[in-house]
């Protein structure tokens, strides 16, 4: 983690030299605004995120939760107005190619950002769609036909995302009538004390076959697995923590905790097969794991579904190029080895409030008896 951070630090003041740099070299902002006002503002919002962190530790509540503000979205501007200017440094080879055109491009870069921010700020802001799939399960009793599943994942429930955010998302998911409601991780940000007074708000879901969950990175980060785990069990959640449940007979839902976070720990183990031992034999299985790793494991183990989150689809476009590198299997549906994999593409956001280009899911899945 200790090496993580370090890497993230390095990346981000990186992002802010370059920026900055290219912005400087604008013809219209080098006429009107001096240099050290800029950096000044380069530093201001360098350390804006980190800011709030502190001041959120230190109770001071109002101007923590502006600078967060502040900070988290500007992630995601930053971003965008990097690639733009990294798009027109390409094309004229950082500017050795027409050099007094290159500078006016930059200018006509950020404004192209800055047009890239305002539609990815809509998307953010717009309620989830409702994402519907049917998927036929081998060994599911045709009493079970037509069972409508609920997966939510990635809320990220802090600062950015509150009361009348999740109160709108909660009647959203019960308008779907579902007989099982999912959550695959990343409920909460994990390091914001907002989330102790939302998560009891999330006690008015209900479904005839329960509310289910597993834990995701930002539950590893609330203190632990332990802690993690107990914010989400003292929300009324069955937490499938390495295990399965018989939901209903011959329909059976398993679930690990968050890949991500155990590789990062450096633990190995066949977690998988761990949560789906001693199933009954036949029964049509359902697996939730908020990283979608190891899904070969999963086929070969004779799981029919497999639910997954994590990726976000990279949230701001282009940046779902570098995900698919970690995370080949990005967004939406796969087969593979005769297993139906969903992945859903988050119904909250981290960080900023920005999607570029499409905004958040939930998925509603109708679960059908024998193969396609």
């Amino acid at each position: 983690m200790r090496v993580f951070l370090i890497v993230v630090l390095f990346v981000w003041t990186g992002m802010h030299i370059y920026v900055f740099w290219r912005a400087s070299s604008v013809p219209v902002i080098a006429r009107y605004i001096p240099r050290g006002v800029l950096w000044a503002v380069a530093c201001i919002l360098w350390m804006s995120y980190f800011a709030a962190r502190i001041l959120e530790h230190l109770g001071t509540g109002t101007l923590a939760r502006s600078l967060e503000v502040v900070g988290a979205n500007w992630i995601g501007v930053l971003f965008l107005l990097l690639v733009a200017l990294l798009v027109v440094d390409i094309v004229t080879v950082f500017g050795f190619l027409f050099p007094r055109l290159a500078s006016s491009l930059r200018g006509w870069a950020l404004v192209a950002g800055g047009v890239l921010c305002v539609v990815a700020f809509v998307q953010g802001l717009r309620a989830p769609v409702v994402q519907n799939y049917e998927v036929h399960l081998a060994g599911l009793p045709a009493s079970s036909d037509g069972t409508v599943l609920i997966l939510a994942s990635d809320f990220h429930l802090g600062t950015l995302l509150g009361k009348d955010w999740l109160a709108a998302r909660i009647d959203q998911i019960q308008a779907q009538r579902p007989d099982i409601v999912v959550f695959g991780g990343d409920i909460v940000e994990g390091d914001d004390p907002s989330e102790r007074e939302l998560l009891p708000l999330l006690r008015r879901l209900s479904a005839p076959l329960g509310v289910w969950a597993v834990t995701g990175n930002h539950e590893f980060h609330a203190g632990g697995l332990e802690r993690g785990t107990s914010l989400l069990e003292d929300t009324g959640f069955h937490v499938l923590h390495d295990r399965w449940a018989e939901v209903k007979p011959g329909l059976v839902l398993a679930g690990v905790d968050d890949l991500t976070s155990r590789r990062r720990a450096g633990e190995a183990g066949n977690f998988i097969g761990q949560a789906l031992a001693g199933r009954p034999p036949g029964a049509a299985t359902v697996l939730v794991s908020h990283t979608p790793w190891e899904l070969g494991i999963a086929a070969r183990a004779g799981v029919g579904l497999v639910l997954a989150s994590h990726t976000h689809e990279g949230q701001i476009w282009p940046f779902g190029y570098l995900v698919r590198l970690t995370y080949p299997f990005l967004a939406g549906r796969y087969e593979v080895d005769g297993m139906t994999v969903i992945i859903c593409r988050g119904t909250g956001t981290w960080g900023p409030r920005m999607r570029l280009w499409r905004r958040g899911e939930i998925v509603r899945v109708t679960l059908r008896t024998g193969m396609k």
